[in-house]
């Protein structure tokens, strides 16, 4: 029986990780409640992830640069290379 993985699907993969959360392939942000530090083996834990910077205007939210955009309903999201917005889960 397979299991989902993070980035999986059309997303193409892990292309690494943004503090907790998992970067994909294709640039967005992953939906996955797991952390991708500890998934990675890479030994930080959710405390010690990159602070998240927040803003309003949607021109420097590029995802994997731990700065995210609040949108007007509130939702956080980052913009992927294709331009299109990647919400993060809450």
């Amino acid at each position: 029986m397979a299991a989902n993985t993070p980035c999986s699907g059309s997303k193409g993969g892990i292309a690494g990780c943004d503090g907790d959360l998992f970067l994909c392939n294709d640039g967005s942000i992953s939906g996955s409640k797991k952390s991708c530090a500890a998934y990675m083996g890479t030994g930080a834990t959710s405390s010690q992830a990159r602070p998240q910077r927040m803003l309003d205007s949607s021109g420097d939210c590029l995802c994997g640069t731990a700065t995210f955009c609040t949108g007007p309903r509130g939702g956080v999201y980052c913009l992927t290379p294709a331009g299109k917005k990647s919400y993060v889960r809450q």
